[in-house]
C-alpha cells in the first residue's frame, strides 16, 4: 500500500540514527531516489507479499504482527523514531525469496522514509561493500550453521530413538528365541511320550479319548482367563491337592502350568472320567506337554506380534512409506513417538494419556509433527531426570476453540521465569554441554508456527510445566505448502536494540 507523497528533507533524514554518519551528498541521493510517505491509520504492507520497500519511521506509531492460524498476533508496537522494517535483506537479491515476513500497520498518522528494495540493495553494495559481504556471510553462515546443527539434532534424536527401539525389539526377540528352544525340547518329549502311549495297553477308544481331550485342552488354553496373583495361588493349591489325591507325582510342578492354561479341578475331573485310573498319570503328563506347547506357541506369537507392532510404530514415526503432507490422526503419531521413546523414558517416569478420541484427523506433515513430539517429550524427560528421575508425563489432546490442542505436562522443576522468553531462541539451552544443541524448541516452533500455522506456548510453575501445541483443524488454515522463513523482513529495530 502506498501512502501520500511528502517532501523529503536531507537534514531530517540525516537526524535518524541509521543515517547520521552519511555525507551530505549521500543524504541528497537518499532523498532523490527514495521518498517520504504519510500513512493514515491502517495497513502498510501484508505478510507474504513481495518485499518491495525498506521503511524507516520518521514519526508516528507502528505495529508489526504475524499470522498464526487464522489470527494476526502482535509482535512489536513502538513509537521510537528511526525504527526500520521491510526489505531488510534486499542486498542478497534473488538468492532468497524476498517477501514480508510480518504485516505492518500504523495506529496514528505516520510518516516513513521509503527506499525501493532495488535502490536499497544497490546503495548498500556501492557504499558499504565490505559490510554487505560481512552481512551476507553472517546470513548464509547462520543458515548453514543452523542447518548443520539441526542435522546433528536430528542425528542425536535418531541415535536415542535407535537405542530405544533396539532395546524394545531385543526383549520380545529374546523371549521368542527362549520360547522356541523350550518348545523344541517339549516337542521332543511329546514324541517320546507318544511312543510310550503307542506301546502301552491303550484301546482304540482310550486313544480316541486322549486325542479328544488334547484338542479340548488346547482350545481351553486359548481362552484362559486372566487371574489375580491371589486367585492363581488358590487354584494352584486346589490343583496340587487334586493331583496328589489321584496319585500323580510332582503335582506341585504341574499345577502352575495348568492354572496358567485356565485348567481347574473340574476340568481334571473330566479327564479322570474319560480314561481308566491306571492310565490317568500318563494322560495328565500327556496333557501337560500339550499345555506347555500351546503356552510356548502363544509366547512366540505374542513376541513376534510385539516385534511387528514395534516395526509398524517405527514406520509410523518415520513416515518413510507415506506422503509428506497428508491427513493424519495425531493420536497415532503420539503413540508411535511414545513407543519409540519408551527406552529413554524408562520405568521411573509414569506416562499418562488423556486423549480426546472424538478429535478429527487433521491435514499436516506427520513426520515433522513427530519431531515436535520427540523434542517436547525429550525435554520433559530430561527435566524430570534432573529432578531425581521420578515423575509423571501427561500427554493430553482436546479441542481448544477451533483448533486441536496437544499438551505435554511434566512434573519437573519448571522453566524459570527469567529464561521463559528465551527458550524458543536458536542455540539457547539449559542442558549440560554435549547434551543439547539449543535447537530442539526452535525447530519445533518453526514446524508448528511456520509450517502448520499453529502456535506453541509454555506455561510453567515448579512441578507443573505444560507445553501446548495448537494446530488448525482444516487444510484452509494449515496450507498445503509450507511458507518457511524467508529473508524479506525482520522485527523493527531501534537505536538501542535489545
Amino acid at each position: 500500500m502506498s501512502g501520500r507523497p511528502l517532501p523529503c528533507s536531507p537534514k531530517e533524514i540525516g537526524s535518524l540514527f541509521l543515517f547520521e554518519k552519511l555525507l551530505p551528498e549521500q543524504l541528497g541521493r537518499l532523498c532523490s531516489e527514495g521518498r517520504v510517505e504519510g500513512f493514515e491509520p491502517g495497513p502498510v504492507y501484508t505478510e507474504g507479499d513481495p518485499a518491495t520497500c525498506f521503511y524507516v519511521m520518521l514519526e508516528g506509531t507502528v505495529v508489526l504482527s504475524r499470522r498464526v492460524g487464522g489470527d494476526d498476533v502482535e509482535v512489536t508496537r513502538t513509537s521510537q523514531r528511526g525504527v526500520y522494517a521491510g526489505a531488510m535483506q534486499a542486498y542478497i537479491g534473488d538468492r532468497v525469496r524476498q517477501v514480508y515476513n510480518n504485516s505492518m500497520r500504523v495506529t496514528e498518522p505516520t510518516r516513513f522514509f521509503v527506499l525501493p528494495a532495488d535502490t536499497f540493495a544497490s546503495i548498500m553494495q556501492e557504499w558499504f561493500p565490505m559490510a554487505v559481504h560481512l552481512l551476507e556471510g553472517l546470513f548464509f553462515g547462520a543458515k548453514s550453521t543452523q542447518a548443520a546443527i539441526g542435522q546433528r539434532e536430528r542425528l542425536l534424536a535418531l541415535g536415542s530413538l535407535s537405542a530405544g527401539l533396539t532395546h524394545e525389539l531385543n526383549n520380545p526377540a529374546a523371549a521368542a528365541v527362549r520360547a522356541t528352544a523350550t518348545l523344541r525340547e517339549r516337542v521332543a518329549k511329546m514324541r517320546h511320550k507318544l511312543a510310550v502311549i503307542a506301546e502301552g495297553p491303550f484301546s482304540r477308544d482310550q486313544l480316541a479319548n486322549l486325542i479328544d481331550l488334547q484338542e479340548r485342552t488346547a482350545e481351553r488354553v486359548a481362552k484362559a482367563p486372566s487371574l489375580t496373583p491371589l486367585e492363581a495361588a488358590d487354584r494352584e493349591d486346589a490343583l496340587t491337592d487334586w493331583l496328589e489325591d489321584h496319585g500323580i507325582d510332582h503335582g506341585w510342578q504341574l499345577a502352575p502350568t495348568f492354572v496358567q492354561a485356565g485348567l481347574d479341578a473340574g476340568w481334571l475331573e473330566q479327564v479322570a472320567a474319560a480314561v481308566d485310573e491306571e492310565i490317568l498319570p500318563g494322560a495328565v503328563a500327556w496333557l501337560n506337554y500339550t499345555v506347555e506347547t500351546e503356552l510356548l506357541m502363544d509366547e512366540i506369537a505374542d513376541s513376534t506380534t510385539r516385534i511387528s507392532h514395534l516395526v509398524d510404530a517405527a514406520k509410523q514415526y518415520s513416515q518413510l512409506d507415506r506422503a509428506p503432507y497428508q491427513v493424519a490422526d495425531v493420536h497415532e503419531l503420539l503413540d508411535s513417538t511414545l513407543l519409540m521413546l519408551s527406552g529413554k523414558i524408562g520405568p521411573r517416569i509414569k506416562v499418562v494419556k488423556e486423549y480426546d478420541l472424538t478429535l478429527p484427523r487433521i491435514p499436516s506433515y506427520p513426520a515433522e509433527l513427530n519431531q515436535v513430539w520427540t523434542n517436547l517429550v525429550d525435554n520433559a524427560v530430561c527435566a524430570m531426570d534432573g529432578a531425581g528421575g521420578d515423575g509423571t508425563l501427561t500427554v493430553r489432546t482436546g479441542r481448544h476453540d477451533d483448533r486441536l490442542l496437544v499438551e505435554f505436562r511434566d512434573t519437573g522443576p519448571g522453566v524459570p521465569a527469567e529464561i521463559r522468553d528465551r527458550i524458543f531462541d536458536p542455540f539457547f539451552t539449559t542442558k549440560p554441554v554435549g547434551q543439547g544443541t539449543g535447537l530442539g524448541l526452535d525447530i519445533s516452533w518453526r514446524i508448528v508456527v511456520n509450517k502448520h500455522h499453529g502456535s506453541l506456548r509454555v506455561e510453567s510453575v515448579p512441578g507443573d510445566t505444560r507445553f501446548q501445541v495448537l494446530l488448525p483443524l482444516t487444510a484452509a488454515e494449515t496450507g498445503a505448502t509450507p511458507p518457511g522463513r524467508t529473508a524479506g523482513d525482520t522485527p523493527l529495530t531501534s537505536e538501542e536494540p535489545a
